[in-house]
Order: structure tokens, then C-alpha cells, then sequence
């Protein structure tokens, strides 16, 4: 069927719309405080909003669905630890970020361990982030070119010079505030497609829910006792408390929201809340997955990539209007998620890296800075996710497993922080190139599932970093920091 004259109207007043409202902000962003933690003076639900926003991609809406198709709802166990791991932040690491006038996660390092320590954390945040948002990007083009006939190189750099514009001027304060607007589209979006297809299905809800159980898609639990499963129970509430640790615990993507409520319990009820709702937004996707299984009966690989089967169920089979709507609606989501991006790598440039360096800058220098690392990053993210359009698979998974390798070492490296008095920076270090290597080589030279990474890598670099601490302690006139 195709997209019509009204559905690109709607798509187009989206695009126009989200950034001229982002604009808004940059006549607010008067200093670093304003620019990257949005003056520490957003509500706690603005910043639940945000933080689903941010972990919400357009991976997730495409892949989400795909891989319900091809599987069941066992992935839903993954979002049980995410929900688990927001409490263990709210506990062990938000009360150490509320002691003192933090912009960073990085910040926390160095306090604890040293100089060294914080730009090697950062600086691996930075690689990593910057690598699995190019995966991230590059999912956007999936879309557009079904949706819009455009090339994916012309798709992509369409959805990132319009994010970049108000990302640029309007700093978090713009970042979290679409992120508002841009949860509610693809949300309300998403379940206006659900309703949509159930009403496609001959035979409705019974009739899906029939195939389905009799098809084992209904699934959710899976109590395998094996290491090998990406999604049994033990892996996704283990490895998912885990890796949810890792990353709103210890990536600046996340933090940085974090850091900008109004105080502490205010940080911990945005955490907490994002949890509930992310639950729900997950199953939701999932569920697409299955009805679009039940409407079409044929494997995965007829359309190429289950990835480009809900994208290609809404240019083809969806009323026109709500085509449009659901269009827009998955570049809500990957636009929030890039400025998410632009936004956090920006400030641990500037703030890990050039202000430690240039401690008296002038404010208005360290501004002009601070947007020039947007628009760099950018570019950067850009020509990553151009590298990605050679990578095949199911791009959700890749995104993942790229930050898994990662999060295990600064996991490792925070809690090394937190919960030991002993441990120091050269430790620190020798624990952290340990787990990274351990957690590339369990990617690149083993079967054990993503799911397991972040746990493995972070109990490497805790008991490593351990060890070499109390084997060689620094001298009493090389004092490295306090326990924070």
C-alpha cells in the first residue's frame, strides 16, 4: 500500500515540530550547570520519562517485535533485573553522587581513586557509547527507507542534523524535555498499532491468543539451568540486574539525568518509577511481536531481517494516517535516543577531559566548547553509523553486547569504589583492563550469551582489582583518594 500524501504530512510535522520545540531551551543555557544538568531543577517524572526515553531506541521498537516473532516473551525476564537494578542504584551508588556538585559519573572516580582513573573510566564510556550509538543510528535508516524511499545514508544524516540542531542549543534541559513529548508519541504510537493489527487478525484477540499458546510464544519464564540461554530466568534477572546496574549506574547517558533532579529522593523515585514503566513499554513491544507472527504465519527471513517486519507491516498493511503516525513515532524514539547521546558525550568531554585541563576557562569558552563537542560527536556518531550499514544481524542484540563488554569493567571499578576501603588506583586500573579483556573475549571467542557479560566482567574486575590493591598498596606519601 504504501505511504500517502497525508502520512508524510504527519511525519513531516513531527520532525518540524519536535525540533522547534526544542529550540525553546537555548535562550535558558547560560552556564555549564544549565547546559548539561539542566540548572539540577527537573521534576522526578520529566526525568522517568527521560531516562525510558533514552533507553528506548528505535533498536527496540523494531527489534523488540522481531524478536518476539522469531521467539517468545522470555525476554521480558531481562527487564525483571533492569527493574532489580534500579533498586540496587537507588541504595548503593545515588547517595554517593548527592555528596557534592557532581556533572559526571567520572567525577565519583576520581574522588575515590585518582586523576588516571577517572580518564580511563571516561574514556571508555566515551568509545563504547560512541560505538553502540552508531549501531543505534544506524537502525534509523532501516525505517526511513522503507517509509520514505530514501537512501539509508541520506536517512540517517536527515534524522541526525535535525537532533543535533536543538540538542546543540538547547542542551539537557531541551534533550529531556522532548524526551517528554517524543515517550508519549511513540508509546501512544505503539499501542495505536497493537489495536490496529489485533483488528487485522481474522478472529482477534482469541484467535492470536490461541495460535500463540498452542506456538509456545506466550512463554515468559524459562527456568533452564543453563549458562547457554540468553533468556532464562537466571540469566535475565541476574544478568539484567546486573547490566541495568552497569548502565544507569555507572553511564554518564543515564547519570546525567540523575544528577539533575532536585534532590536525591526525587533522583531515586524518576529511577525507580522508569522501571515500572519501562516493564510495561517492553511487554508491549513484545506483544506487537506476536500478533505481527500471528498475522503473517512465515519465517522471520522472508522479509530479509525480522528486523524490517514491523517497519514494513506499518508501510504496508496500516491504515494511512496512522502510518504516518507510527512513522513518527519510531523517530521520536531514535531522536530522543541520539540526543540522549550527543548530550552525555558532550558533557564528559568537556567535563572529564577539557575543564580538569582548563580549570579557569571562562564560562562562556567552556560553553562554546561544549556545544562544539555536540556537533563533533555528531559527525562521529554519523560516520559510525555508516560503518554499521555493513553489519548484519539482529541490531538490537548488537547494541547490547557492544555496551556489555564495557559495563562489566566499570561496574567492577565502582563497586571496587563503594564497598572497599582497600582498594586503589593502580588495582583499580590492572582489575579494569582485566574484565575488559575477559568480557571482549567472551564476545568475540565464546558462545556464553550478552547476558551474562556484565556479571562476569564486573566480578572479574572487583575480585582483580581486589587482589593487586592489597598485594601492592601505595605508600603512605601517595595518598589516591577516600572511599566515597
Amino acid at each position: 500500500m504504501g505511504l500517502n500524501k497525508v502520512d508524510f504530512a504527519i511525519i513531516a510535522l513531527y520532525l518540524a515540530g519536535i525540533t522547534l520545540f526544542g529550540l525553546r531551551f537555548r535562550k535558558k543555557q547560560r552556564s555549564l550547570r544549565d547546559y548539561f544538568l539542566a540548572g539540577r531543577d527537573i521534576p522526578w517524572w520529566a526525568i522517568a520519562l527521560s531516562i525510558v526515553a533514552a533507553e528506548t531506541s528505535t533498536l527496540t521498537i523494531i527489534s523488540i517485535p522481531g524478536l518476539a516473532y522469531d521467539t517468545n516473551l522470555t525476554f521480558l525476564q531481562v527487564i525483571m533485573g533492569y527493574v532489580v537494578g534500579r533498586a540496587v542504584i537507588s541504595f548503593l551508588l545515588l547517595p554517593h553522587y548527592f555528596r557534592g556538585n557532581l556533572y559526571t559519573a567520572y567525577e565519583l572516580i576520581e574522588r575515590r581513586f585518582g586523576r588516571g582513573l577517572r580518564s580511563l573510566t571516561a574514556g571508555l564510556f566515551l568509545l563504547t557509547r560512541a560505538a553502540a550509538e552508531g549501531v543505534r543510528v544506524y537502525a534509523v535508516s532501516i525505517v526511513v527507507s522503507i517509509a520514505l524511499g530514501t537512501g539509508e545514508v541520506a536517512s540517517i544524516a536527515i534524522i541526525t542534523a535535525l537532533t543535533v540542531i536543538y540538542t546543540f542549543e538547547g542542551g539537557l534541559a531541551a534533550v529531556i524535555w522532548t524526551d517528554v513529548v517524543q515517550t508519549a508519541i511513540y508509546v501512544g504510537g505503539t499501542l495505536v498499532g497493537l489495536v490496529t493489527i489485533l483488528h487485522l487478525v481474522p478472529g482477534g484477540w482469541p484467535a492470536i491468543h490461541a495460535a500463540a499458546a498452542a506456538a509456545g510464544k506466550l512463554q515468559v519464564f524459562d527456568f533452564t539451568p543453563s549458562v547457554w540461554i540468553p533468556y532464562t530466568f537466571w540469566a535475565g534477572v541476574i544478568g539484567g540486574t546486573f547490566f541495568t546496574t552497569a548502565s544507569h549506574g555507572t553511564d554518564q547517558l543515564i547519570v546525567q539525568r540523575l544528577l539533575a533532579a532536585r534532590g536525591q529522593k526525587q533522583s531515586a523515585a524518576a529511577l525507580l518509577s522508569s522501571g515500572v514503566a519501562v516493564l510495561f513499554q517492553f511487554a508491549l513491544f513484545l506483544m506487537v511481536g506476536i500478533m505481527l507472527w500471528a498475522y503473517y504465519r512465515v519465517p522471520s527471513a522472508s522479509f530479509g531481517t525480522s528486523d524490517r517486519i514491523y517497519p514494513k507491516f506499518i508501510v504496508t498493511q496500516m491504515p494511512h494516517g496512522i502510518s504516518g503516525l507510527l512513522i513518527a513515532a519510531i523517530l521520536a524514539a531514535a531522536m530522543s535516543n541520539l540526543s540522549a547521546a550527543l548530550n552525555s558525550l558532550s558533557s564528559t568531554s568537556i567535563m572529564d577531559f577539557y575543564v580538569r585541563l582548563r580549570p579557569l576557562a571562562e564560562e562562556n569558552t567552556k560553553m562554546r566548547l561544549s556545544r562544539l563537542a555536540t556537533l563533533i560527536w555528531a559527525l562521529v556518531l554519523f560516520g559510525l553509523a555508516l560503518i554499521a550499514l555493513q553489519y548484519a544481524g539482529r541490531v538490537v542484540e548488537v547494541g547490547l553486547k557492544i555496551a556489555s563488554v564495557a559495563y562489566g569493567a566499570l561496574l567492577g571499578v565502582f563497586l571496587l569504589g563503594v564497598l572497599t576501603r582497600r582498594a586503589n588506583q593502580r588495582g583499580a586500573m590492572v582489575g579494569m583492563a582485566f574484565g575488559f579483556a575477559l568480557d571482549l573475549y567472551l564476545w568475540l571467542g565464546t558462545g556464553v550469551p550478552w547476558t551474562w557479560w556484565v556479571m562476569i566482567g564486573s566480578a572479574v574486575t572487583f575480585a582483580v582489582g581486589w587482589i593487586v590493591s592489597v598485594s601492592l598498596p601505595v605508600s603512605a606519601g601517595r595518598r589516591e583518594g577516600r572511599p566515597a
